[in-house]
């Protein structure tokens, strides 16, 4: 059995600090999507995230994202379907400079549906499966892609490559 140091889990290869941070932002979007669903329905939710700021988030990965989101989300007073958790982990992502798509994919018979993350073509917030399984109905935020800097895409999200 392999030994963690104190006041790290797994998924978790940054500071306390950070940690603290990314759960803090993770939590206010969950917070901001259900108030911009309230008041602007799904046509405010799908707005186009804006720019990430200049060195925002240098060296946060993906999964450090993810792994925020779902810390947090047991604490969140209301349940977290997977659309919300998915358009709240690519705008942290998004925020951070990570070419983030959200993907909503569906299976007509029986109905089933289900959103999802990618970035550089794989899942990154669930698992692949529905991505092989599931024709894609929507892709939030594809468009803009190649608006980030594609050596930064490379360099942080390099681990995620290696899904192909």
């Amino acid at each position: 059995m392999v030994a963690r140091s104190p006041g790290r889990s797994a998924g978790w290869p940054h500071s306390r600090g950070t940690r603290t941070w990314l759960a803090a932002g993770a939590l206010w979007e969950l917070l901001r999507y259900d108030l911009i669903f309230a008041f602007r329905g799904l046509a405010g939710v799908r707005e186009r995230p804006r720019g990430p700021e200049p060195d925002a988030g240098a060296g946060i990965a993906a999964p450090a994202i993810c792994q925020a989101l779902a810390d947090v989300i047991p604490f969140y007073w209301k349940p977290v379907r997977c659309l919300q958790r998915s358009i709240v982990a690519a705008r942290l992502m998004r925020q951070r400079a990570i070419a983030a798509q959200v993907v909503i994919g569906y299976r007509p018979v029986p109905f089933f549906s289900h959103a999802w993350v990618e970035v550089g073509g794989c899942v990154v917030n669930d698992s692949p499966v529905y991505q092989r399984r599931l024709q894609v109905l929507e892709r939030l935020w594809a468009d803009d892609v190649p608006y980030f800097n594609q050596e930064t895409k490379h360099v942080r999200n390099a681990e995620i490559e290696s899904c192909r």
